[in-house]
């Protein structure tokens, strides 16, 4: 792909004046934490030496000219366990070993000689061509399998390294991709699943998340970062914006009009940090621009040397965000930002489940598989669910549901019951709705516990239990401490980890969250919500363990009191 003009370059250091005067502490301490701007170029870790022996990108003519003829084991392991990311292939866990063993075991001992495969679909947006042909992708090479993840792509599994040419030429015939799926670039741009039919959206952004796609997806200005880095581009509030590296959001500027305000730093994982304002505001033409400034800023500036803080969340920590706008206005735009007023949240999330008006008139349906779990024969009966009903256009969200966009008025019933029929509920209960979950131990090697399968049998379990439950309550499943499925920012959040069952003995189980929220106004959620110390459940223990708090929760509630809210000021024993 060639490299656009506007790309920001690296700052050029070359007969600059020196920078001030550090004591030796401090200058040890900037050096070492291998930032490029710096002059701290070498390798440093293995992950970086990977990168810099040759471009990740290059790996796919190895796969279609050399692993795909030869087979898995025949795939150097830098490769494997490295560049296959930026195509989408994650090696998959091998079957039969447990979460303890997760971090005792190496590489090689835990993975399978199959393959996930991420296909990448910016802002969730599937025509039917599309749709049919991930299906097809799933049931002849991938067994059957298909998640929708919260990062609005679809995952499949048990893919093999001699089908991947084959995948590629059928998935790029229709406009899919894999490039840069994963891997330390710029991964999938989160979008509103709305974008462009909402009567609450004021400006589109869809353009210009496909001219960040158009310019920079495979382009190698940005395919070796510190890490991976996370985008969010919406006018609405329907994405959690405030854990991805960059985010914008739609706003009215009192002079300029309608545009987006800028947001940096967000992050989960081990060591969470939701993103920070600029206090700039970004005409729509702009986004694209402003978008590359803020990689650049991470390329150059962010830190390389332990990947434990190699996310840009850590910069934007140390420097403040007074800095970063400085560098960004100064180093990588040229010019001076317009300040920006902040946007107005919402009362409470939106999931856009169930059905919805459009500005033409038509309307939108919001349908929920039971946490992402889906499969390409259940895509291709909505593929033809959705034809029947004179639509063309499928979305997915950041909250693993699926949207289908452009129905009839008179038609909407008649959807909703034929997505029933397929096993997609345009309405649900609330716990179905709720629910979200991780990949787990059955698919991902860093994984401790089971997340699928438990997540189904949670949601089982409380719909037979609690049928007639009338509150809004988020409960996200997460297979290890890497939070994929956002577990710090749900009412009930799920961390797998094993702890002592009733007989003394290790078994599966979770570690408890409670209160967290994202994307509402001020004082309708607990942010990062409240850890009540030693609070864990086993697997088996947990259904009981939501409904008993879901109880307490009903019995003690205040009028209109969120279960975040009242997580607040439950006492402990009441949480546990």
């Amino acid at each position: 792909m060639a490299v656009s003009s506007s790309t920001p370059a690296p700052p050029d250091t070359a007969g600059a004046p020196a920078p001030p005067a550090r004591s030796a502490r401090s200058a040890r301490r900037v050096r070492g934490e291998g930032q490029w701007a710096l002059g701290h170029r070498e390798p440093l870790n293995p992950n970086e030496r990977t990168k810099a022996d040759d471009d990740p990108l290059n790996v796919r003519a190895r796969i279609e000219n050399i692993y795909a003829h030869r087979g898995f084991a025949a795939i150097d392991p830098s490769d494997l366990r490295g560049r296959f990311r930026w195509w989408g292939l994650y090696t998959q866990r091998k079957a039969g070993i447990d979460g303890g063993r997760t971090a005792v075991l190496e590489p090689h001992e835990l993975e399978d000689e199959y393959f996930m495969l991420r296909i990448r679909i910016d802002g969730g947006q599937l025509d039917l061509d599309q749709l049919r042909t991930i299906a097809d992708v799933s049931r002849r090479y991938g067994r059957d399998t298909a998640d929708i993840t919260d990062r609005q792509n679809i995952q499949l599994h048990w893919v093999r390294v001699e089908d991947m040419p084959a995948i590629w030429r059928q998935l790029e015939a229709v406009g899919l991709q894999t490039t840069e799926a994963c891997g330390d670039c710029p991964r999938v741009v989160l979008g509103s699943p709305v974008a462009g039919v909402a009567e609450a959206e004021v400006l589109d952004p869809t353009s210009a998340v496909d001219e960040i796609v158009r310019r920079y997806v495979g382009n190698q200005d940005f395919s070796n970062l510190p890490r991976k880095f996370k985008t969010s581009i919406s006018w609405l509030v329907d994405t959690p914006y405030e854990t991805n590296d960059i985010a914008l959001l739609g706003v009215d500027h009192p002079e300029h009009g309608p545009g987006f305000d800028l947001w940096v730093g967000g992050g989960l994982a081990t060591n969470p940090m939701l993103a920070k304002r600029l206090g700039v505001w970004v005409p729509l033409a702009e986004v694209p621009d402003i978008w590359a400034g803020v990689v650049g800023i991470f390329r150059d500036y962010g830190y390389r040397r332990l990947r434990n803080r190699a996310r840009l969340k850590f910069l934007v920590a140390d420097w403040g965000v007074e800095r970063f706008r400085e560098v960004l206005e100064r180093e990588y735009l040229g010019r001076r930002l317009l300040d920006g007023p902040p946007p107005v949240l919402p009362e409470k999330p939106i999931d856009h489940v169930g059905v919805h008006r459009q500005r033409d008139g038509r309307y939108y349906v919001g349908a929920a598989p039971v946490v992402g779990r889906t499969s390409g024969t259940q895509l291709a009966q909505l593929a033809d669910v959705v034809a029947a009903h004179g639509s063309g256009r499928v979305r997915l969200t950041p909250y693993q549901k699926l949207l289908v966009l452009d129905v009839p008025a008179d038609r909407t019933e008649s959807l909703v019951t034929a997505l029933g029929g397929i096993g997609l509920a345009a309405r649900p209960s609330t716990w179905r709705r709720g629910t979200m979950a991780c990949t787990g131990i059955e698919y991902c090697k860093l994984a401790i516990v089971e997340t699928k399968a438990r997540g189904q049998e949670l949601v089982e379990r409380l719909e037979e239990r609690l049928r007639e439950f009338d509150a809004d309550i988020s409960i996200h499943i997460n297979g290890c401490p890497n939070a994929c499925a956002r577990t710090q920012t749900a009412d009930i959040g799920l961390k797998g980890q094993l702890v002592v069952g009733p007989d003394g003995r290790q078994v599966e189980g979770f570690q408890v969250h409670l209160g967290g929220g994202l994307g509402m106004a001020q004082g309708q959620t607990a942010g990062f919500g409240r850890k009540v110390r030693g609070l864990k459940t086993t697997a088996e223990e947990l259904p009981g363990y939501v409904e008993r708090l879901a109880r307490r929760y009903l019995a003690a509630r205040s009028t209109g009191e969120s279960f975040a809210q009242w997580v607040v000021r439950a006492d402990e024993a009441e949480l546990r």
